[in-house]
Parts: C-alpha cells; structure tokens; sequence
C-alpha cells in the first residue's frame, strides 16, 4: 500500500524545473533594428559561455566584425565588377549590331550627295599657301632659319648669324656685294652665302660682331619700295601680303614715298579682304561719274579692267 506522502513527494519532482536546465537562445533578427538582434545574441554567449570574461574579448570581436565587413565588401566589388563586364559587353555587341544594321540599311538606299564644310578663311589662306610653297614672316617680316633669321623694312634687311662664343672679329669673314653675300668663320665652310633677292648698296652696308656671339649685318636696298620675298636664292619664300610694316617708321619718309608706301598697305589690306584695291576703286568712280553723266547710253556690257 502506497504512503500518501510519497505521491506528493513525486509530484513535487514532477513540477520542479532543476537549475541546471540552460535557457534556449530566442531571439527574431529585425531588418530594421539589427543591432539589438546581436545584444540578444552576445547577452546569450556571455551567459552561457566564458568569452566575455577573456581581456581580449573586445579586440577579438572588433576583428570578426572587420573580417565579415571585408568579406561583404570584396563580394560587392566582383559584383559591380561584373555587372559592368556584362554592360561592356553588351555595349560592344549593341555597336555591332547597330554598325551591321547600318551598312544593310546603307547598302539599300540610294547613295547620298555629299555635303561639303565650308573651312574658316584664315585655314584656307594657309592651305593655299602651304600649296603655293610660301611661308608666314617672322615678326620683322623676315624669316628664321636654321643658322641664321633676317628681318626686313622697306628700306633695310638686318641679317643675324650666331657664333660660337668668344669669337673675335678678325676670325670673321664678310663679303657684301651688289647681289651677292658670303658671310662666315675664317677657314670654315660659309655659314651664308648666296645670290640676294634683290641688288643693295654696297657702300651704305656694313657688318658687326655683336657681344663676341653673333654677327649683325645690315644690307640697304636698292630699291626701297618692295618687300623682299626671301633673303638669298634657294632659302623658302615668305607671303608678302602678311608683312606687316611699322607704322611708326612711315614719318621718317618724304611725302612722296610716304604716300606711295601708304598705298601700298592699303592694297594689301584690300587684297587680303577680297577688295577693291585704290586703283580699281579709281577706276570704279571713273566709270560711275560718267555713267551718270550720260544716263542715253547702255553700260549694261561694260567692264572694268
């Protein structure tokens, strides 16, 4: 027969939870707050395990934390990397395809007039000189060469040739003539020598040695009213329409070839604007003045030469 204390006594242990039944980990991941989600969980670890109570426990979980951060990041950089892979080629595949479709498309058609570009006159100016074989002048309306530059006026050309430094004026040798000019080192090929473009006079040139490193030479021209279009026979020749005289320069002449000279640049300025020069204006008025002077007459036909 059973003791009705021992029933109870059962019971009791039936019921009782012992203390070492460990909690299980419960806890839901939440999107939008993930940081309680990894409270729950370290609370949990420390509860039930001795990490926590490690001096390093600190770094060591800084360092999982870094490592897991470094993994998702080079995931994402082979994903971009990828995805971009994939659009290149696809791009190249598009362009062939449209490139493929467009050479159908063109071969289908009738072919197309072309549609010529109009090129800036200052472009067109320098291909027809560059097919006429002229050059652009320096900035004193001369040309720089390889061993030497000269520069020019209407009444002057101012040759420089450079020399070894420290060279002496007697190791110079300068020979000017009427159109004729050889210019060098003493026992050395000729640096200059050729036939000039146009005669000087011999008796207003003279020649310098110029800081012991270059020779200066000045030829007077005969003929002072043209622009010379190069310095000696075989040298590249220079477009005289660009030359671009000094202004300044102009008071120093007599009235008549003040005048003559400021002619001359004002043909030039009309040429190279595709104008009337000062004598087909001239003759211009001419024919208009006597037009109107006899209106009986048809100058329907009439030109002007």
């Amino acid at each position: 027969m059973a003791i009705l204390s021992d029933y109870e006594e059962d019971d009791q242990k039936q019921t009782k939870t012992p203390e070492s039944v460990k909690k299980p980990f419960n806890a839901v991941l939440d999107s939008s707050d993930p940081l309680r989600f990894l409270q729950t969980a370290f609370e949990f670890v420390a509860r039930e395990t001795d990490l926590f109570k490690t001096d390093s426990v600190v770094k060591d979980v800084n360092g999982l934390v870094r490592t897991v951060k470094e993994k998702l990041d080079a995931d994402e950089r082979k994903r971009k990397e990828k995805a971009v892979s994939a659009a290149s080629n696809g791009a190249t595949s598009v362009k062939h395809d449209n490139k493929r479709a467009k050479e159908d498309s063109s071969s289908s058609l009738p072919a197309q007039p072309a549609v010529s570009v109009k090129e800036p006159e200052d472009k067109k100016e320098s291909k027809d000189d560059n097919k006429k074989g002229l050059r652009a002048p320096n900035k004193g309306n001369g040309l720089d060469m390889e061993n030497y530059s000269w520069i020019q006026s209407l009444q002057e050309v101012t040759i420089n040739i450079p020399v070894p430094p420290g060279t002496k004026s007697r190791f110079i040798s300068c020979e000017i003539k009427k159109n004729h000019l050889k210019v060098g080192l003493k026992g050395q090929p000729p640096i200059l020598e050729g036939d000039l473009y146009k005669s000087v006079k011999v008796d207003d040139c003279f020649w310098s040695l110029e800081d012991q490193k270059s020779v200066s030479i000045l030829l007077t021209k005969q003929d002072q009213m043209e622009w010379w279009k190069f310095l000696v026979k075989g040298e590249p020749e220079i477009d005289t329409q660009k030359v671009e005289p000094e202004n300044s320069k102009l008071a120093d002449l007599d009235p008549e070839t003040r005048s003559t000279v400021e002619k001359m640049m004002f043909d030039q300025r009309q040429k190279q604007m595709g104008l009337p020069t000062s004598d087909e204006m001239q003759k211009q008025d001419i024919l208009k003045k006597f037009m109107a002077e006899h209106p009986e007459m048809d100058f329907s036909r009439a030109k002007i030469n």
